[in-house]
């Protein structure tokens, strides 16, 4: 269920918000329950952000390194217990290095949740203390949406402070954000530093439930259900598109900021599990649209 299960924190600064999602994305049909989740250290703390997961949901472990409390080379490991749909027990591991001489203020880039296509800039002062021929040479990020820029250095004895802004274009993919930035310095034994990212990208439109479970029932049952699609902004419902011919829908007309989709299932007789996506398509820019998964079963004496 778990596509990664190491994390390494690299290096980072005193007092730092790092965190890491260990995804994960329940891949039967049954629910999937999280009894427990522990730390072998306490530099360590997991968090889960759904103790429970139903079919092709995902959720993560959310692994905090607790850089306020500790120093130095540290490392853990996170067992994640679970008890349905039966008994079973997977390992996390995680490591870094929390440097003292670095500190960020605020402790990440913390863009909050803002609408699609809104680009955002936040300012972040970095502070070194200990040796005034300190000096960031390159800032790097993976994250192509991703733009830094840094003034020059601000000296005082001891210390050379840096006030840096990142902006986040507006090019940024929907859905969370979990990047981060890694600082070049010219200093040998620690040459790099590592900066969280944070926030969330509002979709343009949304979808709930965004899982339908249809539970089971008879090859031959009829089943309603009903959808809510959201958009900043009015929109129109153009279409809604399955691949299975026994879903039909009910498509609302007009132009509003929220409709409401009614989707009937008729089987034929066919027995047999269902995993579907409803992928309803609107008039906005780039025939923006939203999905959501359908699962089920059908079966003659159940």
């Amino acid at each position: 269920m778990f596509e990664v299960k190491t994390h390494d924190f690299r290096t980072v600064g005193r007092g730092t918000k790092s965190e890491f999602h260990f995804e994960l994305t329940n891949k039967y049909e049954e629910d999937v329950h999280i009894a427990a989740v522990r730390s072998s250290c306490g530099c360590t703390t997991p968090t889960l952000t759904k103790e429970t997961l139903k079919t092709h949901e995902t959720g993560a472990v959310v692994a905090t390194f607790n850089t306020s409390s500790f120093v130095g080379q540290k490392s853990a490991t996170i067992t994640v217990v679970f008890d349905k749909p039966f008994y079973a027990e997977t390992q996390l591991k995680v490591s870094g290095f929390i440097r003292t001489d670095i500190t960020f203020d605020p402790p990440e880039v913390a863009f909050g949740e803002f609408a699609a296509g809104d680009p955002q800039e936040r300012e972040v002062v970095i502070t070194h203390s200990g040796n005034s021929n300190w000096r960031i040479t390159d800032v790097r990020s993976h994250c192509e949406s991703l733009q830094v820029r840094l003034q020059p250095a601000e000296l005082a004895p001891g210390v050379v402070r840096y006030r840096m802004r990142v902006k986040m274009k507006d090019s940024m993919d929907e859905g969370e954000i979990h990047e981060r930035l890694t600082l070049i310095s010219n200093d040998r034994a620690f040459p790099t530093t590592e900066m969280s990212i944070s926030g969330r990208v509002r979709a343009a439109i949304s979808v709930s439930p965004a899982a339908v479970n249809l539970g089971s029932n008879a090859p031959d049952a009829v089943i309603e259900k009903r959808l809510i699609v959201k958009g900043d902004e009015p929109f129109e419902v153009k279409d809604v598109l399955c691949s299975d011919d026994r879903f039909e829908f009910e498509i609302p007309v007009g132009s509003k900021k929220v409709h409401f989709i009614k989707v009937r299932f008729k089987g034929d007789g066919t027995e047999g599990s269902i995993a579907q996506k409803i992928r309803i398509v609107t008039d906005l820019a780039g025939d923006k649209s939203a999905s959501c998964i359908v699962t089920g079963s059908l079966s003659n004496g159940k």
